[in-house]
């Protein structure tokens, strides 16, 4: 296959040369890619669950009915209930939002602290650059979920601080990308003549280089969302998530556990809502990555 970088063809008319841009032809070339809408169409489905969750469904759910106890799916529960009697397509509905609320804050923190640390470890060489990497690098021994676990451990079971260790456990991968965009992008003409020009380390950060750097950290960012949310249920599995009877994914597959072969469905419909809202995001961001490459567009 044959690379091709973004162009107009010269044969356009004025007007179609005109209303070409980068991010029409990414939204374009996004629309082609069939895995990228089906992953489009299921963070859309989150997304509407999680509204309901915040809007249409009682936090009495959370309150334990032993009368109902562990009910099959049903016309009156159609997800059936669980060990206390708490109807489950309820309780999914109420953990939508704190499950896309870690993923969103978790990787908006990762993302902002490790691109900071990734513009300056590329463009200041030398001793600060060079201690900001070797952090980095310290940080990526790691595996993304041990070190949110250490994390965890020193700050304490919570939402919040889920929110702050799965954060800080994704920023080294954002530190990575974003040193490596600023690698490639300090040197171009555009950045030379700005330096010439007397333009100040901050200008031509904030005003040439991040905006021309942000494309691979929005992919990044999109698929991290998917793993944020699988350890923020990890997290919960363990009991380091939010108090109960607080309803999360993790939370509500660890309560399933003990009675799994009785009542399969408490650990089926959370455990299915984690795997399609991560199945969505990780298609969502896969589609970006190609959509956002020039190189790949038009094959």
């Amino acid at each position: 296959m044959s690379s091709t970088v973004w162009s107009t063809p010269a044969s356009a008319s004025p007007d179609v040369r005109a209303a070409r841009t980068f991010w029409r032809d990414t939204g374009a070339a996004l629309r082609r890619q069939r895995s990228a809408m089906v992953g489009l169409a299921l963070v859309g489905i989150v997304l509407v669950a999680a509204c309901l969750g915040l809007v249409a469904v009682p936090q009495t759910a959370n309150r334990s009915n032993l009368a109902q106890r562990l009910n099959p799916p049903s016309a009156a529960h159609v997800m059936g209930t669980d060990g206390s009697g708490r109807d489950v397509f309820q309780r999914v509905l109420l953990g939508a939002p704190l499950s896309l609320a870690v993923g969103v804050v978790a990787v908006a923190i990762g993302s902002l602290l490790g691109s900071v640390q990734g513009l300056i470890a590329g463009y200041r060489a030398g001793f600060v650059g060079a201690a900001i990497m070797r952090f980095t690098d310290a940080l990526l021994a790691f595996p993304t979920l041990l070190l949110a676990l250490a994390i965890m451990a020193t700050l304490g079971a919570g939402l919040t601080n889920v929110m702050i260790a799965v954060g800080l456990s994704a920023m080294p991968r954002f530190t990575r990308v974003m040193q490596a965009e600023v690698l490639s992008l300090r040197n171009r003409e555009y950045v030379l003549a700005a330096r010439a020009v007397g333009a100040g380390t901050s200008t031509i950060l904030v005003r040439h280089i991040l905006p021309n750097g942000l494309s691979s950290v929005l992919v990044l960012s999109t698929l991290s969302i998917s793993t944020a949310i699988l350890a923020e249920a990890t997290l919960s599995f363990l009991g380091l998530g939010p108090r109960p009877p607080t309803a999360t994914w993790g939370s509500m597959i660890s309560d399933g556990t003990s009675v799994l072969q009785a009542a399969p469905w408490v650990v089926l419909f959370p455990g299915l809502a984690i795997t399609l809202t991560v199945l969505g995001f990780s298609l969502l961001g896969d589609g970006l990555r190609d959509a956002l490459d020039v190189r790949l567009r038009d094959k």
